[in-house]
């Protein structure tokens, strides 16, 4: 199973002296060979198939903005799971782009930290997308208000 994540988000994954790499892997059964000139990384299951794939969520959320201890519960919880918004589908330039960001973050990371209080998710807003982990019903609940945000409703 292969998953590509951005190259600066490399180093996140594999951790200090491949710390967080060796529990993912400890944790999981599975193991990861990371290509750190592009970003590839690939995972080899172990005995259980569902923890690779479980694993290749927990890399993919960490690619996009999530630290792996936010992350992390990915594994303890099978009913979590990671939902990922692309945000170009309504940002044609640059400047689109970082208003859409600036809303759903809000001014000093409030708006994201009230919806994550009051939806129950983590939400990592990185590059051109917003991520979210939590249970099916709490990203359905999420999703319709950070794509609220990003068509322009009114924060409250």
């Amino acid at each position: 199973m292969h998953v590509k994540i951005p190259t600066d988000r490399i180093g996140v994954l594999v951790g200090p002296s491949g710390s967080v790499k060796s529990t993912l892997e400890e944790k999981t059964g599975a193991e990861m060979v990371v290509d750190s000139d592009t970003g590839a990384v690939e995972i080899i299951a172990g005995e259980d198939p569902i923890m690779a794939m479980r694993l290749a969520e927990i890399v993919k959320a960490i690619g996009r903005g999530f630290s792996p201890e936010r992350a992390y519960p990915l594994l303890e919880d099978e009913m979590l799971m990671l939902d990922v918004i692309d945000l170009s589908r309504v940002c044609n330039t640059k400047s689109d782009m970082a208003r859409v960001k600036g809303r759903i973050i809000g001014k000093d990371g409030r708006t994201r930290e009230i919806t994550e209080k009051l939806t129950g998710v983590g939400i990592s807003v990185y590059g051109k997308t917003v991520a979210v982990i939590g249970n099916p019903d709490q990203i359905r609940i999420a999703r319709t208000a950070i794509e609220m945000l990003m068509d322009g409703a009114p924060h409250g």
